[in-house]
């Protein structure tokens, strides 16, 4: 094979690649809002400075995670698994698995959500703010956190200690 036939058939192969990558998000909407999801709440945990924020971001994230579990568990043309007596188990089924990990993971969630939300309404009461950055220095005024070595009150571009 000469070389002009091998990257002839690389593009060609890379064509293929990409028609079916394309492919795959065309027809598969799930996959393509869990990425949206996923990229979202992760950006909401990480850049919001709110506390009430990126508890929001975390319940994105989850979602995500959920779509991922219950769209990966599809089976096309399958059935619930049950098999009444006499009949014989020769159609496919669906396993029930990740329908019930994503039910009791929407309940630890639930759960999750209530007690930071439950935190953060003791931050508020005691600091009167919910942004970490003035939540960081109120706590340094007050000894609870060791001062940054260096620190003569000039700010450090932005940038996040945590």
């Amino acid at each position: 094979m000469t070389a002009t036939a091998t990257v002839a058939a690389a593009g060609i192969d890379a064509a293929v690649a990409s028609a079916g990558v394309f492919e795959v998000f065309t027809t598969r909407h799930a996959y393509l809002t869990f990425a949206l999801l996923l990229c979202v709440g992760l950006y909401m945990m990480i850049a919001n400075p709110h506390l009430v924020k990126k508890i929001i971001g975390l319940n994105l994230f989850q979602t995500a995670i959920f779509l991922l579990f219950i769209a990966s568990a599809y089976v096309e043309g399958g059935s619930i698994p049950i098999v009444h007596s006499g009949e014989a188990a020769t159609k496919t089924f669906v396993s029930p698995l990740p329908h019930v990990i994503v039910l009791t993971a929407i309940v630890v969630g639930v759960s999750l959500t209530a007690v930071g939300l439950a935190l953060c309404i003791r931050i508020y009461d005691e600091y009167g703010t919910l942004r970490t950055d003035t939540l960081r220095d109120l706590m340094r005024d007050e000894g609870s956190l060791p001062s940054v070595a260096g620190d003569d009150g000039a700010t450090d571009g932005g940038a996040s200690d945590d």
